[in-house]
Order: structure tokens, then C-alpha cells, then sequence
């Protein structure tokens, strides 16, 4: 046999069961963005280097990014992420929007890492932010969202939990620990990797990077207080926004969520998966005060987060939380009797669907247990059968698959008895 060639390593064929899964995660982000009073909007697929240079880390840029030159010389790359395309269309035109800026997105996304069970090199994001307020209730809205989210798909707070820090009060605990500023963003880069790594090769990197035995045991004592968040305004006034929309049983504190990314500036958060012994991340993101500078704009606060959608489908699916999910989008099909029949069996089709009704019709004449198995097996629920003797008489034969009755009515009746089946159902 020749060989099926296959698709690129790390991306994925959507065949339409696992289509319809996607489309109902977008649906559901649809949802729950605008019921917040986001806009939806999109960015190019393709960036220049350039624009992630700035802000989005050395390991996203030159490890992770699918990146080449085009014809006019050119460095294109993939878009890893979308937070600098955003900074770039609002800098694009910052004097003609409305702030504050509420706006959501879903799209795909292209890393090149390393392939394991919850990552691929493509997958699609749900990126939301809002823009052009500084404020911990800004920063509790976002939170909120995504406790919504995890609410919505059925996630427990039991299942699924939000944890928050906030990179400014962490700054705070690093100056009274005495690490100097210039070492406090390999310290924020130690203790974000924490939970990736055994503890004897924690200690030995903060070692590495010139934190002393004092400094390191201050710094494990202050990764084990709970109660911190209360030195901090921001997260006191967060926590007390997040009980009074009712999602505070989501949320707790963590001073070891630091968030690998440069741009975050105060509030971080990440949403894991809590029902197994190894927590996986659902979504993550903060707060981030400078990046509209760095792509030409005025200085503007923002604060947003994404969550991809290889993660969070396979826990909906471990925990049985996917809804049944219709593939087939047509609930009729009309047959074709013969093909001198076929105009006149084309129109019945085109009047039902006038009325609203999704339709197929079967591509070629044939025997007609052969196009009502084709109905069934694809899941629809009524079909039609306008042969000789129904089209002498004004007819149609309707036959409700998942009862196994039919009837024989006139055909403007046709689409009050579809209804009646399809409602019943």
C-alpha cells in the first residue's frame, strides 16, 4: 500500500467529532467573554520576530518560535503568543479606542517544544484582556472570568483551583531579603520553576545564581506563608472584589505562582488542575504595565490571561464533562427517489431550509434503504421520500428514524411534522 504521508509533527487533524468538541470549547469562551462586556478580536497569524524580542523571553524567542525569513529578507515567525499583538494594534490606534478596553480572542498558536501528553506545537488559545486601568478590581475581574470559565464547563472549585500572587509584593520580600535588583529576575525565574523541579536541583540552581544559605532560607520560608497576600493592598482588595462575585471559593493565595513571562509587572495567576497527585495548568496570565511602550505606544496598564485548548479538553474528557455534542449540523435528509425526480426533491429541500430547517439531501439516486441507513448512521432524525405516487398527490412521506414511524402528509404540511419530530426528540 503507498504510504499515508502524515501530518506535521505536533499539530493535530480535527475530524468532525473532535471539530464539534472545539467548536463547543469557542462557544462556551464565546460566552463567558461577553458576558463579561468583551469584544472579539483577532490578530495576524504571522508576526515579525521583532515584536516578541522586546518582552516575551529569551526561551520563546529563540527556542520555541517557528521562525524564517521571507522573500524580502524578512524574520517572520508563527505567532507564539498574542499579548505583543495586542499591545501593537492598540498602540496602532490608541487615540481612536474606548478604554477601558475589554477584549477576548481564540485562535491558533505555534511553539516548537517538546511533544508530551497536554502539549502540542500548534494548539488554539483563549486570550482576554482588559486595557487602560490600573486597579486590583481589574485585576479581580479577569480572575473572576476564568473562575467563570471553570465554572461554566463544570469544574468544581474541589477539581479546579485559581492561585494569585502578586510580583510587587514579591519584590518587597526580595529587597528584605537583601537580593540585589539586578538578581531579582533570576530569583523570580528560580521560584517559577520550583514545581518543575526535584528539590535538591532547586537549591543547587539558587546556589548557581548567587543567592546565599540565608537568602535561600528566607526565600523557602517565604514560599511556605499562606497569610502574605494580607501584606498586600492589591491582593486585599482583589480578594475582597472576587467574594463579592461570588468566586472566591475558586481563588486562593500562592506565593510560589510567579509566571515565567517578562511583561507581568503585580497580580499573577494560574489555574490548575487539582484532582491528581501532579497539578496541570489550565490558563495563567497578570498583570502588565509597560508593553505598549515597547511597541510605540503610550504607556497603557493592562491585565489578561490565555489558556489553550489541549490542557483543559483533556480534563473535560477524563471527568466526563463534554456534553453530548451534535456532528451531524443536518437533523433531514431528502431522499432522491429517481433522478427524473431530482428537481422537483432539490426544491422540497430549498423550501425547508427557507423555513429554517438544516438539510441534505442524498447526492445520487439510490436504493432507499441504502439512503435511510446513510441517515441514520450520521445521527439525523426525520427523512423524506417524494416519490411518483407522493408527487401526484401533493405528498410527502416523512419517517421519524428514532421511533420508526412514518406518515404521509400534504406538503405544506411537511414542516410542522419535521418540527414535531425534531422537537421530540
Amino acid at each position: 500500500m503507498k504510504a499515508v504521508i502524515p501530518p506535521v509533527k505536533g499539530t493535530r487533524d480535527f475530524y468532525p467529532p473532535q471539530m464539534a468538541v472545539r467548536t463547543w470549547l469557542y462557544q462556551t469562551v464565546r460566552r463567558v467573554s461577553e458576558s463579561f462586556g468583551y469584544q472579539e478580536y483577532e490578530a495576524p497569524i504571522l508576526e515579525p520576530l521583532a515584536l516578541y524580542a522586546a518582552k516575551s523571553g529569551e526561551e520563546l524567542v529563540k527556542k520555541q518560535s517557528y521562525v524564517f525569513t521571507d522573500r524580502g529578507g524578512d524574520e517572520i515567525t508563527l505567532r507564539p503568543e498574542l499579548t505583543p499583538s495586542l499591545a501593537r494594534m492598540v498602540a496602532q490606534k490608541q487615540g481612536e479606542l474606548v478604554f477601558p478596553l475589554r477584549w477576548w480572542s481564540f485562535g491558533p498558536f505555534w511553539r516548537y517544544e517538546k511533544m508530551q501528553r497536554g502539549r502540542s506545537r500548534e494548539f488554539f488559545q483563549w486570550n482576554i484582556d482588559m486595557l487602560g486601568v490600573n486597579s486590583p478590581e481589574a485585576d479581580a475581574e479577569l480572575v473572576a472570568i476564568a473562575a467563570e470559565f471553570l465554572r461554566t464547563v463544570g469544574l468544581t472549585p474541589a477539581q479546579a483551583r485559581i492561585f494569585v500572587n502578586n510580583r510587587r509584593l514579591m519584590e518587597a520580600e526580595f529587597e528584605r531579603l537583601g537580593i540585589p535588583p539586578e538578581k531579582r529576575g533570576e530569583v523570580a525565574t528560580l521560584v517559577d520553576r520550583r514545581s518543575k523541579m526535584e528539590a535538591a536541583e532547586w537549591e543547587e540552581y539558587a546556589t548557581e545564581i548567587g543567592l546565599s544559605g540565608a537568602q535561600l532560607n528566607g526565600l523557602k520560608s517565604l514560599l511556605a506563608n499562606e497569610a502574605l497576600w494580607q501584606q498586600s493592598e492589591e491582593l486585599t482588595r482583589l480578594f475582597e472584589v472576587l467574594r463579592a462575585l461570588d468566586v472566591a471559593d475558586y481563588v486562593q493565595f500562592d506565593p510560589n505562582i510567579m509566571r515565567g513571562l517578562l511583561y507581568y509587572t503585580g497580580t499573577v495567576f494560574e489555574a490548575f488542575d487539582i484532582t491528581g497527585g501532579v497539578r496541570r495548568a489550565i490558563l495563567g496570565g497578570g498583570r502588565y504595565d509597560n508593553l505598549l511602550a515597547d511597541v510605540g505606544g503610550d504607556p497603557l496598564s493592562g491585565v489578561g490571561f490565555a489558556m489553550g485548548d489541549v490542557v483543559i479538553g483533556i480534563i473535560l474528557s477524563e471527568l466526563g464533562l463534554i456534553p453530548p455534542l451534535r456532528v451531524q449540523p443536518a437533523s433531514v435528509l431528502v431522499t432522491v427517489f429517481s433522478s427524473e425526480l431530482l428537481p422537483e426533491t432539490l426544491r422540497l429541500a430549498a423550501e425547508l431550509r427557507r423555513s429554517g430547517l438544516f438539510v441534505a439531501t442524498y447526492p445520487e439516486s439510490a436504493k432507499l434503504p441504502k439512503q435511510f441507513k446513510y441517515a441514520d448512521r450520521l445521527g439525523m432524525q426525520a427523512v423524506l421520500v417524494l416519490g411518483p405516487d407522493e408527487l401526484a398527490t401533493g405528498q410527502v412521506t416523512v419517517k421519524d428514524l428514532k421511533r420508526g414511524q412514518q406518515v404521509t402528509v400534504s406538503r405544506t404540511e411537511v414542516y410542522a411534522v419535521v418540527m414535531k419530530i425534531l422537537t421530540e426528540a
